[in-house]
């Protein structure tokens, strides 16, 4: 071995070698650099779909930093025990790490760094996860934001730094070290019949995320405005994947989206706003982290939600089977694609909570299950922007109504058409996919008539109206 001691790098949501703060700080060091990957509790406690698709991007992620020279070592256990017996084994003194912003990660990262200090190592986080770190956006009476248009119009002129070029080579460890291995994590077991279908709509990799974006700037995000909400057709950079896995970083996707605001694109600054969004979302979540938990607002807590995940129109609504059009194709697209466009999710969500007066957290977990793109914070956000528990200034008696939605959106029905078999006598592939990917014991089939609805629009309004008022808000 070396007499340079190495430096650890803990991979975390951060499949990248360009603008990755943490891996360019051990890079610039010149000493050699050891990457781990820990599969711990909370790695484990995925769902079934972003359990895969981080296991896939691991992969891919891994190849990249061998490319480099760097080592990449596999190990499963607590983070803190992982990282004491690396330390040990390789004679490193440092590990760097991107922060995570979760309660969970939270509480893990604060004791490992403690511990590891008191040990006499060098432990230090880095950011890149996002534009800004939450705690560095504050109102003029020192509090954390509440509503989303006065946090974008506090950072939107923010100087931001420039994007950290890739490390071209790293010095070797020269040393061994014991590694498991990613093909006996079998990390996509959950998935069963669904995962040949979801595969192929994985967009994998630094590269394919990077291709995407400069593709979507180069001519899509032109008419963002007016495409983003077409559910057909994709009118979105599709990056949240990447996003979520750390394949592209929010800073790459800014300085792209602001250049093609500055020659003149009308949708940029839209989507400059979407990626603000996201930071509100970690914003919130880090000020109040309870929001992936509790209601954000806690007069909502003896709201008369249903609870039961069995209750029939719960599993009507996770199977795509509610006869609402709007619902059943986006739920579909979910379990066929891993992904859910945009305007379906409002709708689902607000059908949910709404409509079928059902807890916010069954669709949370049902999206933290099937989702690739599953993000801790943009999910509990959303649920609960939609539900009326959380974050929104519109009135929480907003009800959108999924079929006039959905005549708005695709007044040529193609979003319907892509994704429900029942309704057409020639079937398109995907609709037909969709039972192919179901498990079997849900007993459907495509030649089933499509049912009625099991509760209409109007009477679902009717019912959440009729609750929100016997509520004292």
């Amino acid at each position: 071995m070396t007499n340079t001691p190495p430096i650890l790098y803990w991979i975390r949501r951060d499949f990248r070698l360009a603008d990755n703060p943490a891996l360019a700080a051990a890079a610039g060091s010149g000493r050699p650099v050891i990457a781990v990957f820990i599969r711990d509790a909370q790695v484990d406690g995925l769902g079934a779909a972003p359990k895969w698709r981080l296991g896939v991007g691991l992969d891919h992620f891994m190849s990249q930093l061998t490319s480099i020279g760097v080592a990449v070592v596999l190990r499963t256990g607590p983070a803190l025990d992982v990282l004491t017996d690396m330390l040990r084994e390789t004679g490193a003194d440092t590990v760097y790490w991107t922060r995570s912003y979760d309660p969970q990660s939270v509480a893990r990262d604060t004791q490992v760094k403690s511990q590891l200090k008191a040990q006499g190592i060098h432990a230090q986080s880095f950011g890149g996860h996002l534009l800004f770190e939450p705690w560095t956006v504050e109102t003029k009476t020192g509090g954390p934001y509440r509503v989303y248009t006065p946090f974008w119009n506090a950072v939107k002129s923010r100087d931001l730094p420039q994007v950290v070029d890739a490390p071209r080579a790293i010095a070797p460890f020269d040393g061994r070290v014991a590694t498991e291995h990613l093909s006996d994590w079998n990390l996509g077991a959950a998935m069963r019949r669904g995962l040949p279908h979801v595969a192929k709509y994985a967009r994998i990799g630094e590269a394919a995320a990077m291709t995407r974006l400069v593709e979507f700037c180069a001519g899509p995000i032109d008419h963002y405005n007016d495409r983003r909400d077409a559910p057909y057709e994709l009118g979105t950079s599709g990056l949240s994947q990447n996003l979520a896995l750390g394949e592209i970083s929010p800073l790459q996707c800014w300085h792209m989206g602001y250049a093609a605001m500055m020659r003149g694109s009308a949708g940029a600054e839209t989507f400059l706003k979407e990626l603000v969004w996201r930071e509100f979302a970690y914003h919130l979540m880090h000020h109040t982290p309870n929001i992936v938990t509790d209601n954000w607002k806690p007069d909502w807590d003896k709201f008369p939600w249903n609870t039961d995940e069995t209750h029939p129109h719960v599993i009507a609504w996770k199977q795509g089977r509610t006869g609402i059009p709007f619902v059943d194709a986006a739920m579909r697209e979910l379990y066929v694609t891993g992904t859910m466009h945009n305007r379906g999710r409002m709708i689902v969500a607000s059908y949910l909570t709404k409509h079928l007066m059902s807890h916010w957290k069954i669709g949370l977990n049902w999206f933290a299950d099937c989702l690739i793109d599953w993000d801790p914070a943009s999910n509990a956000m959303g649920w609960q922007w939609a539900s009326g528990s959380g974050p929104d200034a519109a009135p929480y008696f907003r009800v959108f109504n999924p079929v006039t939605q959905l005549q708005k959106f695709d007044p040529a029905g193609r979003y319907a058409r892509q994704w429900i078999a029942e309704l057409h006598h020639q079937p398109t592939a995907t609709a037909l996919s969709y039972f192919d990917a179901i498990p079997k014991d849900w007993n459907l089939r495509p030649n089933m008539s499509y049912p009625a609805p099991i509760i209409t629009p109007s009477e679902g309004r009717a019912r959440a109206l009729d609750a929100y008022q016997a509520r004292d808000f």
